[in-house]
């Protein structure tokens, strides 16, 4: 039902009704006028500067509201983790049985064997490692697809294309184009925020040229998350005061200038800060959580505690209605060398964590509205490098989803024997892009922005949804 419809009126007759039958029906036509105007809002979201957070129409019926992005930043090995391969274990210390792509970074090393145990588990039976026994227990819940694609070898570029699409030129990231599509349901905090330390990119969680009030809102620092939240000088009323004076001399300066999105997104953010001091305080401390909860999100171990208040954030977020989350691993999953001594430790990270935050969302109902995404840039080689370690690897990796409508207890795609190319459904990033917006409701073809004579997309000129992996 619209909003403007109501079951009836007094009279016994809908509003559509009454309309059809007065004025010749004129009034119907500007109810019609109204209608079709739905889709265009949701395929080009105005440039509200007076909120350009609001809600905002989806092209279909969502089935996630909100998205967590669990990034591992480095490149996690798939063939140590979600991806067994007995043909890898039987050639161990062999090379290679064929030609490397031209790509490929790695010195011609031999197959190296997983030294980790594979166990399959939940009714699916997904084969999960050793290395991640909590995680494990929430099998039914994943959908893991073994069989994403990159296009580069590089740390930088690879990260890029997974947060933007693109590899070189900054574009907006995902978080920026869900909240430039979808709005934030939330008006007192960020519609979108990226959790984890520094020494990340910034364009990871950037809005490029989309309207900067479209950026992420960086916490890398959970004792104090949100610097200067606070204005301990004013009173809340001499605060409000002073914002509507700055706003009216900002929209006096509007008038006599061509729109500037910088502006609007200073205008925005001072509005949104103001409005945080309520809610931000109370959102961002997980120490008010019940024991119970931090113990399940790992807060009282040294080894999960870091991971594990961002994960426990992430929830506290979605939950209040915040459209995008990403959360940065503060471990490096970049193990040239260590596979069996660095990515153990990398793994036990975040291995109770995750499971938390999976367990928790659908304890409260949350799981099914929210997707969750687990991965980094690309994945690691299957063959050898410095004895001990693997290298880059995008022609073939692992990553899953949960929750927001994806088929859970499945694994989507393989890749050959070894592990090193995807042969069966390839899913590249841009398709994985696709499939994202798609559950949030949002029909990638059709949410564009206008930038130096041209649209521009999240997956610009490509990009299919992956059917088969929604439920």
């Amino acid at each position: 039902m619209l909003p403007f419809e109501a079951d009836s009126i007094r009279a016994g007759a809908n509003r559509r009704q009454w309309l059809t039958s007065v004025a010749n029906g004129f009034g119907l036509l500007g109810l019609a006028g109204l209608c079709a105007e739905l889709p265009a809002r949701a395929a080009s979201p105005a440039n509200d500067a007076a909120n350009p957070f609001g809600p905002r129409f989806p092209h279909h019926a969502p089935t996630a509201k909100s998205v967590i992005f669990l990034f591992m930043g480095g490149g996690p090995s798939h063939v140590d983790l979600f991806d067994p391969k007995p043909r890898l274990t039987a050639d161990h210390g062999k090379p290679l049985p064929f030609e490397k792509p031209k790509l490929a970074r790695t010195t011609t090393e031999n197959l190296m064997a997983s030294p980790y145990k594979f166990q399959k588990h939940g009714k699916s039976g997904i084969e999960v490692s050793e290395l991640l026994p909590h995680l494990a227990t929430c099998a039914d819940d994943l959908c893991v697809v073994r069989s994403v694609v990159a296009d580069n070898v590089n740390h930088s570029n690879a990260c890029l294309q997974m947060h933007t699409g693109e590899q070189v030129f900054s574009r907006p990231s995902l978080g920026s184009w869900l909240l430039y599509g979808l709005g934030s349901e939330n008006q007192n905090l960020p519609g979108f925020v990226a959790i984890g330390p520094g020494g990340q990119d910034a364009a990871l969680w950037g809005s490029s040229f989309l309207p900067a009030a479209y950026q992420g809102t960086r916490v890398d620092d959970l004792k104090k998350p949100i610097a200067n939240l606070s204005n301990r000088q004013l009173s809340t009323a001499a605060q409000r005061r002073q914002l509507d004076l700055v706003g009216q001399l900002n929209a006096q300066h509007r008038e006599e200038r061509e729109s500037d999105s910088r502006l609007e997104a200073r205008i925005a953010s001072l509005e949104l800060a103001f409005r945080m001091q309520v809610q931000a305080p109370e959102a961002f401390d997980v120490d008010t959580e019940p024991k119970s909860v931090q113990q399940l999100y790992g807060l009282d171990d040294p080894q999960t505690a870091a991971f594990g208040k961002q994960c426990l954030l992430a929830r506290r977020l979605v939950e209040r209605g915040v459209r995008s989350v990403e959360v940065f691993s503060p471990k490096g999953w970049d193990h040239h060398t260590g596979i069996r001594t660095e990515l153990p430790a990398s793994c036990a990270s975040i291995d109770r964590p995750i499971a938390g935050l999976l367990n928790d969302l659908k304890s409260r109902g949350l799981l099914d509205e929210t997707l969750v995404l687990w991965g980094g840039e690309f994945g690691r080689s299957p063959v050898a490098q410095k004895g001990d370690g693997r290298d880059h690897h995008p022609y073939g990796f692992t990553m899953w989803l949960a929750g927001g409508g994806i088929r859970g207890g499945m694994v989507h795609g393989a890749t050959d024997e070894f592990g090193w190319y995807a042969v069966e459904n390839k899913v590249h990033v841009h398709d994985l892009h696709a499939t994202i917006l798609h559950l949030m409701g949002i029909d990638h073809e059709q949410l564009t922005y206008r930038y130096s004579g041209r649209d521009y997309r999240l997956t610009d000129v490509h990009g299919e949804v992956v059917q088969e992996i929604i439920g």
